[in-house]
């Protein structure tokens, strides 16, 4: 079969495509034909050697994936040959809070374990889940960790409720998830983004209102005008130190930060006081356990709702696509088409 893996040290120019022996299958195992991959901003990071700069290599990138069930060990009882599926993030972290034993927590796809960006993938059944039936395999190749995390940070640890006041910052996948996720539990969502022509299909997404912060980079003020001096109830926060300030002063009092991504910085300075004389609450946001997925894609199917795929790229394209990704001008996903030459 054919597999990228990252060799040789770190960056775009030590991808290769390769072919490899496929894997022996164990009783509790599943093999699956992959079909898509999606990338995630967390792909870029360990390409490039920024997200663990002492990642043993060779490795096979990419967390998320999705395909079908070609063969199954000897115990598994969850899934048939020619079952859609998804693999888990975390192989190990199945229900509950985040476990306190951290190998656990580092057992995840894509790094330090080897990824989905390969034609055939073995997992064990207990990270595999059904695939919804209305999701073709690209659109079902997004969920795994840009859904889930936006999930998890609106409804596990954010509790979202309809009438509140939902920023989501950007209109990557995890932002996008969260517009869609919002408007299905009745929020108010407000986005913000430098493009005009993003925030427009923000809107068409059904954006309450949206914020270019090119053109107003104290973007927390607007946010406190259109909600009448209140504030957020929620800010799904993906710059890091960034945007934080921002963030930090458009949440109400009592409000959530859910805290996702770097991508305007990992490292700076923090204002306590605010969290403290507001009652704010910060918190970081781990993607989720599979009990999570799992009930995100009941959701997902009773709305019917259609994760939104920028483009895809053919998997002989694997490089030019995390370069796109790290580029920033996707909305949305971007997929690599698996079973695309």
């Amino acid at each position: 079969m054919r597999a990228w893996i990252l060799d040789g040290g770190f960056g775009y120019e030590q991808l290769r495509m390769v072919e490899r022996d496929e894997p022996p299958l164990s009783p509790d195992e599943v093999r699956i034909q992959v079909k898509a991959c999606s990338l995630n901003y967390r792909d870029v990071l360990t390409v490039v050697g920024v997200y663990n700069p002492r990642l043993k290599l060779p490795l096979v990138p990419l967390s998320d994936g999705a395909g079908v069930v070609v063969e199954v060990g000897s115990a598994v009882q969850r899934f048939r040959v020619g079952d859609r599926v998804m693999g888990c993030f975390f192989l190990d972290w199945l229900t509950g809070e985040p476990p306190r034993d951290l190998d656990i927590l580092k057992r995840t796809l894509g790094g330090p374990l080897d990824g989905m960006l390969a034609e055939r993938v073995v997992l064990p059944e207990r990270a595999v889940v059904a695939t919804p039936a209305h999701l073709d395999d690209r659109q079902a190749s997004t969920l795994p960790c840009a859904a889930l995390t936006a999930w998890s940070a609106l409804f596990r640890e954010g509790h979202l409720s309809p009438g509140q006041v939902l920023v989501v910052q950007g209109t990557g996948g995890v932002s996008i998830a969260a517009l869609q996720f919002g408007r299905l539990a009745g929020a108010r969502v407000i986005v913000t983004s430098s493009s005009d022509a993003k925030l427009e299909r923000a809107r068409a997404l059904g954006a309450h209102e949206t914020i270019n912060y090119r053109n107003t980079p104290e973007w927390s003020k607007e946010v406190r005008r259109l909600t009448g001096g209140v504030g957020a109830d929620q800010v799904i926060e993906v710059g890091g130190a960034g945007t934080m300030p921002q963030s930090l002063r458009a949440v109400r009092p009592g409000g959530t930060i859910s805290v996702i991504g770097v991508l305007a910085g990992a490292a700076g300075e923090l204002a306590l006081t605010p969290v403290l004389m507001q009652n704010l609450k910060l918190q970081g946001i781990l993607v989720g356990p599979r009990e999570h997925f799992e009930a995100m894609n009941r959701a997902i199917t009773l709305h019917q709702v259609m994760p939104v795929v920028d483009r895809s790229y053919p998997f002989t394209e694997a490089p030019t696509a995390l370069k796109a990704l790290g580029d920033g001008h996707h909305f949305g996903k971007l997929v690599i088409d698996v079973s695309e030459a």
